[in-house]
């Protein structure tokens, strides 16, 4: 018995003292991935353990942003977009990362490192990226007698959701984000903004939102939902349309590029080797078309575990890790949009038709120049100003009034998103009287 317990006395000891890291994060299919490796990376060190909390993006928004303001402590690592790391690194919410020469910092790719560096340094290390595309049905388009172009038009895209819209079927002839707030409706809202002449702000911080351009946008944004969108689409984000276009009920879905690595794949999609992958819409510039988003991985400034949690991180957003979900779950389950070293590989590209285009969008985007006017601000979809996230989510509010039943008129919405956003600049002191 006593050569029993000594025995065992080293293993229990082990696992009094492991290190447990918690781990905020999205319920995206690429972060489910993760969950189910991540004893590989326990196994290789084990005297650390990783717990998750697993929430939707909007409250994991809200209760991370509430962790890292009043130093709760409670996260060891934050999952975190190119918003967060511009704006909480120039608060000193993030701590400054580091990564070791194994983890070859230069196999990114340029736009999404710089989304992740504030003043030269990085702050969070990506998982993946991506950008917007156009997801076409390749077949129904085809019965139409419809054609679009590699790069359409937002009003191509309106005359073929329309002509694709047939409700009586089940099928809708486009999806787009309703649900309200600045990472869903307001994200796809700003790029239809940009991309007919926009902006949130002019060079002396003057809200733009009763431009014509806003009124141009969101007046398409309203009808294409209103008369061609599946019904309650108020409530849908990327997971529910993504969920309605693997189940063939949108004709045609514009969204991130992500949703390319899941709509063909058999156990989850019904759409399989029928969708055409095609670069967003545009108008009357190309300038802010494609948004620029990277899920990454950050360490909060009071960190108690700073060294175990960067250790975690430049795991699971290495070119091992790429190597281990395309030996364990295969090509087709490899996060993209971060390194170039995954899109030179071949068996990505076949695992992936949407690569190509998912590359180009990245690699267009340019978050130092959104908008075809000069902007005071850097981010696409986003305002780089740490009031962006409280502005966008009422201005998300006064947009979702236009799916109502009885909406009020576009005019009225813009003038109350103008007058809110006027109000939160001048006193955030951006906007001098």
């Amino acid at each position: 018995m006593a050569f029993t317990l000594a025995a065992l006395l080293p293993a229990l000891c082990a696992q009094a003292i492991a290190q447990e890291l918690v781990v905020a994060t999205v319920n995206n299919g690429h972060m489910l991935t993760l969950q189910k490796l991540t004893p590989h990376f326990e196994q290789a060190h084990p005297g650390v353990r990783i717990r998750w909390v697993v929430l939707e993006e909007d409250q994991l928004r809200q209760q991370v942003t509430r962790d890292v303001a009043t130093k709760a402590g409670r996260f060891d690592i934050l999952t975190v977009g190119g918003y967060e790391a511009q704006v909480w690194s120039g608060r000193g919410w993030l701590r400054a990362l580091q990564p070791s020469a194994r983890y070859q910092v230069d196999d990114l790719l340029s736009p999404i490192r710089d989304a992740l560096t504030h003043q030269g340094q990085l702050y969070a290390l990506p998982f993946y990226g991506e950008s917007t595309m156009t997801l076409v049905r390749r077949d129904l388009l085809k019965q139409a007698g419809i054609q679009l172009p590699a790069q359409p038009t937002w009003e191509q895209v309106a005359h073929a959701a329309r002509k694709l819209h047939e409700p009586g079927k089940g099928q809708f002839g486009i999806c787009l984000r309703g649900k309200p707030g600045w990472g869903q409706s307001i994200s796809l809202l700003t790029t239809m903004v940009n991309t007919h002449g926009g902006q949130w702000f002019d060079m002396a911080w003057r809200p733009q939102l009763q431009s014509p351009a806003w009124r141009q946008a969101l007046t398409l944004y309203a009808s294409l939902l209103r008369e061609a969108g599946p019904p309650g689409a108020i409530a849908n984000g990327y997971n529910e349309n993504l969920a309605l276009f693997s189940a063939g009920r949108c004709a045609i879905w514009v969204d991130a590029t992500v949703a390319g690595a899941f709509v063909n794949r058999p156990a989850e999609s019904q759409v399989v080797d029928r969708v055409d992958f095609l670069q967003a819409p545009v108008a009357s510039t190309p300038r802010g078309a494609h948004w620029l988003w990277t899920w990454s991985l950050a360490i909060p400034a009071g960190s108690s575990q700073p060294a175990a949690a960067q250790s975690f991180i430049e795991w699971a957003t290495s070119r091992e890790y790429t190597e281990l979900v395309a030996r364990e779950v295969g090509w087709h389950a490899v996060p993209g949009g971060t390194r170039r070293s995954t899109y030179a590989a071949a068996p990505f590209r076949r695992a992936n038709p949407h690569a190509e285009v998912e590359l180009q969008a990245i690699l267009s985007a340019d978050q130092a120049r959104p908008t075809l006017p000069a902007s005071p601000y850097v981010g696409i979809q986003w305002v780089g100003i740490p009031e962006f996230q409280a502005i966008g989510s009422a201005v998300a509010q006064e947009v979702a009034r236009v799916l109502a039943p009885s909406p009020p008129s576009i005019d009225e919405v813009l003038a109350r998103s103008q007058k809110l956003t006027e109000r939160k600049v001048r006193e955030a002191g951006y906007l001098k009287r």
